[in-house]
C-alpha cells in the first residue's frame, strides 16, 4: 500500500526485531519496534510518513528497510549503516500480552543524533506536521538526542506526538527513565499513553481515568491525549478542567491472536483521521497543525476515535503487527459499532 504523499510525519525511534516464543518451544522473527510499526501504520493508511533512524546492513536491517519501502514508508538515511539490528525477545502471557527483553548496545538505529533528525526533518520544509517518538526513545541513556530533537521541532511549529509505551523491565535506572519520559511528554501537543503507563509512571489518583486527567493536567501544553485500555476500549481527553472526553469499547469480543503492534495501529489510526480533517479544513480552519487539533469540532473526536479503535482491533487480530489500511479501518468502524458509554 505504498503512497507518495509529500512527507506529513516523521518517526524517530527503534526498529527491531520481536522474536516471538511460540508454543513448540521456538521463536518466530517479526519485524517490529514501536516507533518502526508506527511509521508502517501510517503509510498502510495513506500518510507520506518518513522514518528518520539508520538501519543495518545486516539480513534484519535489510528485512526491515524493505518492508517500509512495501509499505511506502520513506527513509531518511537509506545507506545502511555496520552496527547490527536490535532484538526483542517476546513471550505472550496466557492472556496474549506481550512480555519483552531486549538486546540493544551498539545497535543501528540508536546511531543518530538531534541534529541529524533535525536536518531531516527541515528538508520537508512546511509539509511536514507531525514528529513522533516514544518507547525506547525515552531511554534516558539517549536523552540527548530525543528530547532537543522534540524541543526543536516544537519551536519550529510541528505538532509534537510522543507515545510513553513505558518498558521499565528493561532500563537500568528506573528513576531517570521516569524522568526522560515526563520530559519529552512536557513537549508533547498530543500524549499516547495506557493504563500500565499510568501504572508504571507512577501517577496519582483513584481510578485509571482521574490518574490519566492528572498526567494530561501536569502537561499543560498538551492537547490531547489518548488512553488505551487494551480490550477495555480507549479514551480521548481534551486539556483542561472539565474539558471533554469521549470513550469507545468494541461492543464484541474480538478474535484476539495477539496485541502486539496494536497500540501502534492505534496511534496511527487517531493520526490518520486528523491528518484527513486538517486536508479537509475550509481557509478559516487554523493552519497550524496543533492549533487545528484544539479547534476542532466536536463530533470530529469521537470519529477519530472510533477509526483509531478500529485499527488495533483488526490488528490483534493478525500475528504479529499487521497495520491494516485506511479503508479497512473504515469498513470495520462502520460494520460493528462500538460502544460510546461505560457500562
Amino acid at each position: 500500500m505504498p503512497t507518495s504523499s509529500p512527507v506529513q510525519v516523521a518517526i524517530a525511534g527503534e526498529a527491531l526485531i520481536d522474536l516471538i516464543g511460540r508454543a513448540d518451544g521456538n521463536y518466530e522473527p517479526c519485524l517490529g519496534g514501536a516507533l518502526y510499526n508506527l511509521g508502517r501504520a501510517l503509510a498502510r493508511q495513506g500518510v507520506g510518513t518518513q522514518y528518520l533512524n539508520p538501519l543495518s546492513r545486516d539480513r534484519w536491517g535489510r528485512e526491515l528497510a524493505a518492508q517500509l519501502a512495501a509499505d511506502g514508508v520513506q527513509l531518511a538515511l537509506p545507506t545502511p549503516v555496520g552496527e547490527v539490528t536490535s532484538l526483542a525477545v517476546v513471550n505472550l502471557t496466557e492472556h496474549g500480552h506481550p512480555d519483552y527483553a531486549f538486546y540493544r548496545e551498539g545497535v543501528a538505529d540508536r546511531t543518530v543524533s538531534a541534529a541529524g533528525l533535525n536536518a531531516a526533518c527541515a528538508a520537508h520544509g512546511g509539509a511536514l506536521q507531525l514528529v513522533c517518538t516514544g518507547a525506547l526513545a525515552l531511554d534516558a541513556r539517549d536523552a540527548a538526542i530525543y528530547l532537543p530533537w522534540l524541543q526543536a521541532q516544537r519551536a519550529a511549529g510541528r505538532c509534537v506526538v510522543v507515545d510513553a509505551n513505558v518498558r521499565p523491565s528493561v532500563m537500568p535506572d528506573l528513576p531517570a527513565y521516569r524522568a526522560q519520559v515526563q520530559a519529552a511528554l512536557a513537549e508533547a501537543h498530543i500524549i499516547k499513553a495506557s493504563d500500565e503507563d499510568l501504572d508504571h509512571l507512577q501517577v496519582p489518583g483513584t481510578g485509571t481515568l482521574e490518574r490519566a486527567r492528572h498526567l494530561l493536567a501536569a502537561n499543560p501544553r498538551a492537547r490531547l491525549m489518548a488512553l488505551t485500555l487494551g480490550g477495555e476500549g480507549a479514551w480521548l481527553l481534551q486539556q483542561g478542567e472539565g474539558a471533554a472526553q469521549w470513550f469507545a469499547k468494541e461492543a464484541q469480543p474480538l478474535a484476539v491472536v495477539d496485541t502486539v503492534g496494536a497500540g501502534d495501529s492505534f496511534l496511527a489510526g487517531l493520526l490518520a483521521y486528523l491528518l484527513r480533517a486538517h486536508a479537509q479544513q475550509d481557509g478559516s480552519a487554523p493552519a497550524d497543525m496543533a492549533d487545528f487539533i484544539a479547534a476542532l469540532p466536536a463530533a470530529v473526536y469521537p470519529q477519530a476515535l472510533r477509526h483509531a479503535l478500529a485499527s488495533a482491533s483488526l490488528c490483534v487480530q493478525e500475528r504479529g503487527c499487521v497495520p491494516p489500511g485506511w479503508q479497512a479501518a473504515q469498513d470495520w468502524a462502520g460494520q460493528h459499532p462500538a460502544v460510546d458509554q461505560l457500562p
